[in-house]
C-alpha cells in the first residue's frame, strides 16, 4: 500500500493541526507555567496528592495536545501530524483518523501515569497522540520501507525504527532546546505508538465493512 500524497483527502488531519497551532498562539498571551499546571496531565491528580486546580482531570489528556512548550516543540509534533495524517486518514476515514488521534492522547496519558503516578510535572503537547498517528502509519505502510520476505517481520522492524526515531527527535528536541522545567514523557510516546499499532488494522475492518 503506498501513502497518498495529497492534503485534500485529510481534513480532520489538517483541521486538529489548525487548532493545535492556534491554540498555541492564544496560549502565547498568558502566562506559560500556570496554563500547564491548569491545562496540562499531571499524573499525581489521579492519585490525590498533588494538591493543584486545574481543568478535570479526566479531560487533561485532550487539553494537554493543545499545549506546548515552544514553537519548536510544535512544529515537529504538527510537521508529523500532517506527514502520517495525510497517508492513515484516507485509508482509515476522518472519523477513524479521530477516534485514532483521542485514544492516543488517553493511551499517552495512561502509560505516563503507570510510568510514574506521583509525577507533579504537567504533561504537555500532542506528541503521545501524534505517537498513534504514526504508530498506524507504521503498520499500514510498513512494507513499503523494509526489504524482508515475511511481511509480518517487515512491519514490526519498520514499526521498531519509526517508533525509535520518534522518541530520540523528541528526546533531542528537548535536549536541544530546553523545555522551561518540562520534562521528555518517553513512557507517553511509547503508550500512543502501541494504540496505534493496536487500533489501526480494527478501525481500517470498520471503515470498509461500514463502506
Amino acid at each position: 500500500m503506498r501513502p497518498p500524497e495529497d492534503l485534500r483527502a485529510a481534513r480532520v488531519t489538517v483541521g486538529i493541526a489548525i487548532a493545535t497551532a492556534a491554540a498555541w498562539l492564544l496560549s502565547l498571551s498568558l502566562p506559560p507555567h500556570g496554563l500547564w499546571s491548569f491545562g496540562g496531565f499531571i499524573p499525581a491528580r489521579i492519585s490525590g496528592g498533588s494538591g493543584l486546580d486545574g481543568l478535570p482531570v479526566v479531560l487533561t489528556p485532550l487539553s494537554a495536545t493543545l499545549l506546548h512548550a515552544d514553537f519548536v516543540h510544535l512544529f515537529f509534533n504538527i510537521i508529523f501530524l500532517l506527514i502520517c495524517g495525510r497517508a492513515v486518514e484516507p485509508v482509515l476515514g476522518g472519523k477513524g483518523l479521530a477516534v485514532l488521534y483521542l485514544v492516543g492522547a488517553y493511551a499517552a496519558a495512561a502509560a505516563q501515569y503507570w510510568a510514574a503516578p506521583l509525577e507533579l510535572t504537567p504533561m504537555i503537547g500532542a506528541s503521545g497522540a501524534v505517537s498513534a498517528v504514526i504508530g498506524a502509519y507504521a503498520l499500514l505502510f510498513g512494507r513499503n520501507k523494509v526489504r524482508i520476505a515475511n511481511p509480518a517481520v517487515a512491519v514490526a522492524v519498520n514499526a521498531l525504527w519509526l517508533a525509535a526515531a520518534w522518541v530520540g527527535l523528541q528526546m533531542l528536541i528537548g535536549y536541544s532546546f530546553g523545555t522551561a522545567g518540562l520534562r521528555i514523557a518517553v513512557a507517553a510516546h511509547i503508550g500512543g505508538f502501541l494504540a496505534g499499532l493496536l487500533l489501526a488494522r480494527p478501525l481500517l475492518l470498520l471503515r470498509w465493512r461500514g463502506a
